[in-house]
């Protein structure tokens, strides 16, 4: 034992001496193993990190850890949908059969049924929501000429009110007439439309003129129907808006999902239909622009950006500046009255159009946009409606259905949601979460309630399903006797009593609470799957798809990462890269460190010939050479890795990787990544640097053992 023990220090005290003798060669050697073992244990604290971000944002906020669809969909489950928009699945037509097989398994904590779609919602343009007001306040005014039969004098508030209203609305014709004339001197109209383009123009001049407005209050209602068929289309901006919708049991998704917050209004109570709007959907696409860009340049300058050096805050700066029109028509005449008094005295300019004034106002710098920004919002914000949509109103959603006609709800909007850390995200709270039994409604699912709806709709109008033969018979030639109870039947014009109650039960629709069995007994497309232990992943996920085999429900469970679709894939495709990229540097380590040991023993050919000839074996100087060898990677392996580890403390000290972007954030599962040393990444490189170190070292070790002490004579001469 002590004579090994010996052997081996000698073994040692020989293959360091030799590295160090070789210094430069074993540097650079050296310096290529280390920056690998870097690479690969920085690289893997930071792929880690990524992934265990990625999966608490997408298991947190829509996922969970497991998602159930139907097998024969014709497209796979993406939850965050694919290059062509949501995925195409077939629906399962009862959740409840889902959830209790399911629930039933070890390991599951919930089982939350989900729908994901698209719809759009009418937004009207400002005119349209002028007018719409306008008549609401001219039925107050005239409740006479409205077909009121008694209604309370109006107030003078309401008549003061009827007066802003109605020279607010004659503020708007005067701008969008002057913006289209504008647009007539520049666009060439084709011949074919002149003649419509004309009528147009002189339905325009006509609304602008004093006259019109002189007799308004003559015949108020047909004034604004002139205004709502043939001025209101001139404004062609967009009404419509589409937003991306999550349908489920709010209650169950709420406690599925921790993650989840109500930041603004309330939840909605359980069992009643409403809506969630997502904080990003709601800033980005519903926020006034103009308040929006704010929000936006202020965020950048409180991260360090400056406008003066960022091209896309002057960018911002000048879109606000240039594009006032959205805040002079939400205007009356005397806000804007009132406004350009505030802004002049606030610019110190003797200058009274709002027009003029309000340009001036959004021409910002590092210096003076503070100060603005906060004008904005305490002075001119109040007279303004920030959002197209409020928490409190009532909207209508409309979607096509599977049938291919459009299908439409009224929802009230509870509250603003949003995830934890995910708050910017494009990807999370863009979502709009909406009650199950509306989601139903959209899809155009039949419940039993509304396939008697529609009976009683067809009763009344006196319709009757009739076979082939009977339909022939019906259309072509005398039809058959019918039944006493089919002569005898309603009129074909249905009973206005029955509209009365249809009516006040749709009224009642947000008030109804739906039991949960009323929730869980109806069609889905989806169904999310929580766990007590993630760490049980696999089994649970191979449990599941026994028992949902079992039952014939004929469902594919797949796991988060799948579910997430091409995001889901981000990870594995980071992984394979940094692998790639290690697996290339340790490649050219391998060839470097073989060529170099190849020399070192051609140039040691005496020593080891010597040493043989004093009774060296040959097993002595192969573990030599691999000695040699794999010290390099060891030492120069570690000192690779302790750099990475100081890399990334050096990392957390600074506050982590903080980025802007709203797709890294999702990665980052919140603005910031806190990257941890890795122990796993440690053990892979130092696997991968002794495996390098062995391979590189096994030729020029088989050379030397080949070493005779003759050669080494021999080579002497």
């Amino acid at each position: 034992m002590r004579t090994r023990l010996d052997a081996a220090r000698v073994l040692l005290r020989i293959s360091f001496r030799n590295l160090l003798a070789s210094r430069a060669k074993t540097a650079i050697m050296g310096g290529i193993i280390g920056l690998g073992s870097l690479l690969v244990v920085f690289g893997t604290a930071i792929v880690d990190s990524l992934d265990e971000g990625m999966a608490r944002s997408i298991q947190g906020s829509l996922t969970a850890h497991l998602q159930l669809y139907r097998k024969d969909s014709p497209d796979s489950l993406q939850v965050f949908g694919g290059m062509t928009g949501p995925s195409r699945l077939e629906p399962m037509e009862d959740f409840e059969a889902v959830k209790k097989v399911v629930g039933a398994v070890p390991n599951v904590k919930a089982v939350v049924p989900m729908g994901i779609d698209r719809a759009f919602v009418s937004a009207g343009n400002v005119l349209d929501v002028a007018l719409e007001k306008l008549r609401a306040d001219a039925r107050a005014v005239f409740p006479e000429r409205s077909g009121a039969r008694s209604a309370p004098a109006p107030s003078d508030e309401v008549r003061r009110r009827y007066a802003a209203r109605k020279a607010h609305v004659r503020r708007m014709i005067s701008i969008l007439r002057e913006e289209l004339g504008q647009a007539r001197v520049l666009v060439d109209v084709p011949p074919a439309e002149r003649a419509e383009r004309a009528a147009q123009w002189a339905d325009l001049e006509r609304a602008d003129t004093g006259a019109f407005w002189s007799t308004f209050d003559h015949d108020p209602f047909a004034a604004l129907e002139f205004l709502e068929n043939r001025i209101a289309p001139l404004q062609t901006e967009n009404g419509f808006l589409f937003i991306r919708y999550l349908g489920t049991d709010l209650e169950a998704f709420r406690k599925a999902f921790d993650r989840m917050q109500v930041v603004e209004g309330t939840a909605v109570p359980p069992g009643r239909r409403g809506m969630l709007l997502g904080k990003y959907y709601a800033e980005e696409f519903l926020k006034l622009k103009h308040a929006r860009r704010l929000d936006k340049i202020k965020e950048a300058r409180a991260r360090g950006r400056r406008i003066a050096t960022d091209e896309e805050l002057q960018r911002w700066v000048a879109e606000n500046a240039s594009q006032t029109r959205d805040i002079l028509l939400q205007l009356d005449p005397a806000q804007a009255e009132a406004a350009s008094a505030k802004l002049g005295a606030f610019l110190g300019m003797p200058e009274r159009d709002l027009a003029k004034l309000l340009p001036a106002f959004f021409q910002t710098d590092d210096a003076n946009f503070d100060a603005r920004e906060r004008f904005f919002y305490a002075e001119l914000a109040p007279m303004l409606q920030l959002y197209t949509f409020r928490v409190g109103d009532v909207i209508t959603i409309k979607a096509p259905a599977k049938s291919g006609y459009m299908n439409a709800v009224n929802l009230k909007i509870y509250g603003i949601v949003a995830f934890k850390g995910l708050e910017d995200s494009s990807l999370a709270s863009v979502f709009t979460l909406m009650d199950l039994q509306s989601f139903r409604d959209l899809y155009g699912w039949v419940t039993p309630e509304k396939a008697a709806e529609i009976a009683e709709i067809k009763r009344q109008a006196g319709l009757t399903d009739l076979g082939r033969d009977e339909a022939e018979a019906a259309l072509f030639g005398a039809a058959p006797a019918a039944p006493a109870a089919a002569r005898a039947r309603a009129s074909p014009i249905p009973d206005l009593a029955v509209g009365r109650e249809k009516r006040a039960k749709d009224a009642d629709l947000f008030s109804r609470v739906y039991s949960q069995d009323e929730i869980d007994h109806g069609v889905v497309l989806n169904v999310a799957v929580a766990l007590r232990d993630p760490r049980r992943l696999r089994e649970t996920r191979a449990a599941i798809q026994k028992a949902v085999d079992d039952a014939k429900l004929n469902l594919a469970v797949i796991d988060w990462k799948e579910a997430a679709g091409t995001l889901g894939q981000t990870m594995t495709g980071l992984q394979v890269a940094l692998y790639a990229s290690a697996f290339i540097l340790f490649a050219i380590a391998l060839v470097i460190m073989n060529n170099a040991m190849v020399m070192a023993m051609l140039q040691r050919v005496k020593e080891i010939g010597t040493m043989r000839a004093i009774g060296a074996q040959r097993r002595f100087v192969l573990l030599m050479s691999l000695v040699e060898s794999i010290a390099i990677g060891l030492v120069f392996g570690l000192a690779g890795a302790g750099a990475a580890a100081g890399l990334v403390g050096i990392v957390r000290a600074l506050g982590g990787i903080r980025s802007d972007n709203a797709q890294l954030q999702f990665l980052f599962s919140g603005p910031t990544l806190m990257p941890s040393f890795a122990g796993s990444g440690l053990v892979v490189a130092l696997g991968i640097v002794i495996f390098v170190s062995v391979v590189s070292g096994i030729y020029p070790a088989v050379l030397a053992t080949r070493i005779t002490p003759l050669e080494a004579m021999q080579s002497e001469e």
